[in-house]
């Protein structure tokens, strides 16, 4: 099979663009991550395998990406107030319930969740095609804070509420929290955690680590966005103040 070798300008005009972009447009992946697959020869431009990086596709060009053709879709940003029981996945072959099931008719393009969250946990999930922006959101270096509402099943104490804000070591590591306080009015069972690391369940396993149970898990505040007039298995629109700030974090 022919590997194109194009010759194509580097300098897109207004009828091209360049193919890592084109498939992250078409939200497969983010731009850095689809010039790995175009090195791997798994991406056809007009039936010809296109491994050159910086190929620009023009107008009319038909594009396959792992044997699927790949068009590009209107950017959608969608944000969900995740209820518990529903498994942060696009598909689940063992037939169980995952968020997609709950943006459905958000839109007609192809949105995937930006990150996790656990079966029983709920509250605020992300969704996009935007390749870009979920590499982004995501990745370790972007600092991306997330605000939690804990419910144990006793209060914590004191001295553990200090060792958590001093920092603990876990089984991966150490860990380091933004903030950790009671919540106001509440009882000592409840608390407000801040925390910008994405490590699976990191939550759960900082009460865990100290004895506790983690009996509710809600996240509020994810990137700056807010479950402000978004009930509980609902979902809206992204606005473009709210775009424009995810873009510029």
């Amino acid at each position: 099979m022919n590997r194109r070798k194009s010759s194509a300008k580097k300098s897109g005009s207004k009828s091209t663009i360049r193919l890592n972009k084109y498939i992250a447009h078409a939200g497969i992946c983010s731009r850095r991550e689809a010039d790995m697959h175009i090195g791997l020869g798994v991406v056809k431009v007009n039936n010809q395998i296109v491994t050159e990086l910086g190929y620009q596709v023009k107008e009319g060009d038909v594009v396959h990406f792992d044997g699927k053709r790949i068009t590009p879709e209107k950017k959608a940003y969608v944000l969900l107030n995740k209820p518990k029981g529903f498994i942060t996945t696009t598909k689940d072959e063992r037939g169980r319930k995952t968020v997609m099931n709950l943006v459905t008719k958000a839109t007609p393009s192809r949105i995937v969740p930006v990150g996790r969250l656990d079966r029983p946990t709920t509250g605020l999930l992300l969704f996009t095609n935007d390749g870009d922006l979920a590499k982004k959101l995501t990745h370790p270096s972007s600092m991306v804070k997330k605000l939690y509402h804990v419910v144990l099943s006793k209060s914590l104490k004191p001295h553990d509420l200090v060792q958590i804000r001093r920092g603990l070591t876990l089984d991966d590591g150490p860990v380091k929290v933004d903030e950790v306080s009671y919540v106001q009015g509440a009882s000592k069972r409840e608390v407000g955690l801040e925390i910008h690391s994405g490590r699976n369940r990191i939550v759960r396993r900082i009460f865990e680590h100290l004895g506790h149970e983690v009996i509710a898990l809600d996240r509020v505040v994810f990137a700056g966005l807010t479950k402000k007039d978004l009930p509980r298995g609902t979902w809206r629109h992204l606005t473009n103040q709210e775009i424009d700030f995810l873009k510029m974090l």
